[in-house]
Order: structure tokens, then sequence, then C-alpha cells
């Protein structure tokens, strides 16, 4: 299959008439007859603008940001500083302006560095039987609180199933019991058993760490440990190991309830205290899969303590604004996201190696980002609506920066358009496919597989829906402000390659690199995928941009009442 990078000028009318913005077009509109938001000419600018995006382009980002001299960009290190410096310049000789709300290039926001002392060892007691867990083996511990103490004493072991509450699927694993004080022994993942339930096998925002936990603290509890499984979780146990240990950021502390201690456990660690108690954890975990669960207290009792380092560091989103040209929707805006990021120096490796250079994760989505934006801001007249990127800070740790940018927008929710996010690359090759995490849930959806199907690739969801790649990337923290978005991710069906094998290598990738320093560039990476991923982009956002209308969640979506109260908000 030989590489179609650039789409027709015909295809581009049709992608433009689209949306939902732009169902109102003639589907049978010709180039030039006045139907669409551009006339043929516009189109023809917009293809020359497209051939900016080029491997050379991104290798270069990539290569420069995963360098070790920026140490892995960890959040308020020396790295982050200097990458943001790299990026703000890059984006000044692409002629944009300074996206902030003072006029500079950067977003500041606070982050809490919390480094926990983690003890060697973890012991529990009950039934006239103790075990003794080991630090790193068996589990990881971080404090839950901005202070320079944790403590959990002579706590109680509850088993309280997923830890979910959501009356909209009338569940409950709570059933009202008085957790104060607890330590919750917590399922990964969601239930999955039934498709008309929590989405079946798509993981929904229920089944993440930070839900957990967050859910865990509104009942009291004082600790919280999750039960890790790689296929719960996505990923092996050592990406817990390399990411929850060191300095761990989080924005600075409010007046919500937190927890004391927040953990992982293995399973097999897991199914050794939940024998101690006379339980079985299969058993329990059926049991779980059911409405009518209850928490199980398991008569098993701990304590722990740990001294916390208390770090306040700050770092900062990278705003770069392209204004519009339309008077009347300039003031509306497309927001092209990936975060600059990584995780810094940390456990070395078995070579020995400190530096997590996040090249993959997320120098690629960088890349991508910045090559999209150098094509858009070539054209000889910018699009009808803004454009603005954000290279968001902390993602890590939790979407920090992007969080704090919902928090803090630069424009009202209700004018931002829509937010195209890339994270991570594809590194292999050109693809029959692209994955579109957050296909179906957004009126997006018809323009991204009208432009695909151009390119010769059908659009696929979340490959993974297990892993709920929606809820673990910055997409998610606009999708909460109501903003449509989208997660453009690779495909997996590679051009002349046997039908697994880009599964094969996106799991490798996942057991061997993710966040590890093995997160390397290579010179043998293939951008010819990246290139057609990040022109999707590009035509996806110019259509947005210059379409009459926003784009909206699907009715009924789990994000549609946020977006609906930021554009009342406009009125």
């Amino acid at each position: 299959m030989k590489a179609t990078y650039y789409l027709s000028g015909i295809a581009i009318l049709v992608s433009f008439a689209l949306i939902a913005c732009g169902e109102r077009a003639a589907p049978d509109a010709e180039p030039g007859d006045g139907s669409t938001s551009q006339e043929a000419s516009g189109n023809d600018a917009a293809q020359a603008a497209s051939r900016e995006i080029t491997a050379d382009l991104m290798r270069g980002y990539v290569r420069e940001l995963s360098d070790d001299k920026y140490e892995g960009r960890g959040p308020g290190s020396r790295g982050d500083v200097a990458a943001r410096k790299y990026l703000a310049e890059e984006l000044e000789t692409l002629g944009l302006q300074p996206g902030a709300a003072d006029g500079t290039w950067e977003q500041p926001f606070d982050l809490i560095g919390v480094t926990s002392d983690q003890p060697d060892q973890w012991s529990f007691a009950g039934h006239d039987k103790s075990l003794t867990l080991k630090q790193w083996d068996d589990f990881i511990v971080s404090s839950g609180v901005q202070a320079d103490r944790a403590e959990v004493e002579n706590a109680e072991l509850v088993f309280v199933g997923y830890a979910i509450q959501a009356p909209e699927y009338e569940w409950n694993d709570f059933k009202d019991v008085d957790l104060t004080g607890k330590v919750l022994l917590i399922m990964n993942n969601d239930p999955d058993w039934d498709p008309d339930l929590f989405a079946g096998e798509t993981r929904l925002w229920y089944g993440r760490w930070d839900y957990k936990y967050q859910n865990a603290a509104r009942q009291g509890a004082a600790g919280a440990i999750i039960i890790h499984t790689q296929p719960s979780a996505g990923y092996p146990f050592q990406v817990v190991q390399t990411s929850w240990t060191g300095e761990q950021f989080e924005l600075p502390a409010g007046d919500e309830p937190r927890l004391q201690v927040a953990a992982w456990v293995t399973e097999s660690a897991a199914r050794e205290l939940v024998a101690m108690s006379g339980h079985d954890l299969d058993a329990l975990r059926e049991a779980a899969d059911n409405r009518d669960f209850e928490p199980v207290p398991l008569g098993i009792t701990t304590s722990i303590g740990m001294d916390v380092s208390i770090n306040k560091v700050s770092s900062a989103n990278v705003l770069g604004l392209l204004p519009g040209s339309d008077p009347e929707l300039k003031d509306e805006v497309v927001i092209y996201t990936a975060h600059h990021d990584h995780l810094g120096i940390g456990t070395p490796n078995d070579a020995g190696d400190v530096i997590y250079n996040g090249a993959m994760d997320n120098a690629a989505g960088v890349a991508q980002v910045m090559a999209i934006i150098k094509a858009i801001s070539s054209l000889p007249e910018a699009p009808r609506r803004s454009i603005l990127v954000a290279l968001v800070g902390a993602e890590e740790q939790g979407l920090l920066g992007s969080k704090y940018y919902a928090e803090h927008p630069t424009f009202p929710a209700g004018r931002i358009a829509a937010n195209l996010n890339y994270d991570g690359g594809n590194i292999w090759g050109l693809t029959h496919d692209v994955t579109f995490i957050g296909l179906g849930k957004s009126s997006i959806d018809g323009l991204v597989e009208a432009i695909a199907a151009e390119q010769g690739r059908v659009v696929k969801p979340d490959q993974f829906p297990d892993r709920g790649y929606f809820y673990r990337s910055d997409q998610f923290s606009f999708a909460r402000i109501g903003v449509p978005a989208a997660f453009l991710d690779p495909g997996m069906d590679f051009v002349d390659r046997p039908p697994d094998w880009g599964r094969q290598q996106i799991n490798h990738y996942t057991d061997v690199n993710y966040h590890q320093p093995s997160d390397e560039y290579d010179e043998s990476w293939n951008f010819d995928g990246m290139i057609t991923d990040a022109l999707l982009g590009y035509w996806t956002g110019l259509a947005i941009a210059n379409a009459d209308d926003m784009p909206a969640w699907v009715e009924g979506d789990e994000f549609e009442v946020a977006r609906l109260e930021a554009l009342a908000a406009e009125e």
C-alpha cells in the first residue's frame, strides 16, 4: 500500500461540510460552488500547508525532548524548565502569540511534591495470624496527606469490592456502612460482565485508581489499598513500582477529604491477606459483581506510618495562540493538547539508567501537535476560530496541568469548540486503521471518519477498552468541563504485517518500556504512521475551526450536562 498523506480538495470540502458543525451543507457540494466554509483556493492553500507535517520535523522534536539533558522532564525540575523554554521558543518561531492570560507563554501552577519514606515492611494481624508484606515486591504505598507524617493506627481492613457509587446504575458498594477510620481493600477496574452495566468491557472513570482513592476518602477511610492485576490495570506491577515511588506531585490540597495512605498490593499479596480472614479472594470478587454486595470486614488490623517530605515547586502549561480570522468566531477556540512532562529521574533499571526520557510518552505526542500547528500557522489566512496549543504539564501525576487549565481556562468552557489530544505516537509504520478514543461520544465522529476514509483508513474505537484510556489522558480534563474531546491514537492494523502484529508491538511497549528508563528515542522509528495521524488531527481541527457550529456531545452522554451548562453561561 502506497502512503497517502494528503487529502484531495473535494474530500476536504466534504469534510468541512459534514459537521454539526456542518450537516447543513449539501452532500454533493462541488469545489468552489460556495456551499461550504472555504473556497477551492483556500483548500489548495490548506493542502500545501499540510505538507509541513514531515517525518524529519517530528523526529527532531522527539529526539530533542527525549534527550538526557532534559533529565526526563520531571515536574518542577530543571529539565522541566528547560523543556518549557524550548517549546515556547519553538511556538514563537512558528508565529504564534503567547497564550497565557498574562500575555506570556506559560500558565504557571503550583505543585506539592510529596516524597513518602515507604517502610520496608507492612504488617497485618488477625484471627491469631500475622502477615508481613515487603515493600516493592508486595506493595507500594504513598502518603495521602500533604503533611510531615502519614499515620494509620490499628485500623481494620474491609473489602469493599469496586468502591463504586453510581446511582445511574443503581450501584453502591458501600451500602451506607460506616467506614470511618478503616483501611479499604479495593478491586481495580469496574464491573465488566454486562454490556449494559458500566459499558461492559469499556472501562469508565469508576474503574480508575484516582476515582477509587477519592471515593474511599469521602467515606472517611484512613487508607485504601487497590489490588493490582495486569488485566484490570492494563499494565504490569512494575509500572506501579516506578510511577508511585519517589516524589509524587499534587495540586495544593483544599478542604476535600483525604486518605492518610494510598497503596497498591499485588494480587498474590491480596490473596494471602484475604485468606488470613478465612475468606477466598475469588469468592469475594465474584460477590462484588452484584448490586447487593455489602462491605466485608476482614477482622484484620494494621498500622503503618511514614515520614513525608513536602516540597513546593511550580510547573506550567505552555500556551501558544493563533487568533482566528472571523470577527465573530475568533473568541471561540479549538485546543490541541499534548503533555510535555514525564517522570524525571527515578529508580534505576537493571542497566543503571535513572533517566525516564519519555520519548514515546510523550515527546511523540508533542511532536505531532507541533507539526500540526506548524501547518496551520503556515496558512495564508488563519482559520475562523482561534487555535490554542496547550502543552500541559504534570500529566503523569494525574492530569494536573490540564486539570489546572480546565479550572482556569483562557477561554470560557462554553467557547471551547473542541479538544484534540495526542498522547504517544505510532512508531511502527502505516496502518489501515486509526484509533479514536472517544468514538461514539460526540459529533466529532463523522468528521474524523470522513477524513480517515480519504486516507484509506477506518476509524475504530478504543482497541483496549478495558484500560480506560479516555480517562487516562488530558482530554478527560476538558470533557469534565463539557468540552467535546477526542484522543487520536495509533491504529493497530499495520500495512503488510500479520493481523495481530500491531497489538503485539503495543503490548510489548506497555510491558517493557512504559514508564521505564527504556522509553527512549531510537533512530529505527518509522514516522509514516505518525504523519497520517498528525494529518488527521490537522484536517479535523481545521474543519472544526471553520465550521459554523461547534461540535456537541451525543445526547445522553456523561458530559452533555456540563456542556449545556457551559453554553448557557455564554448566553
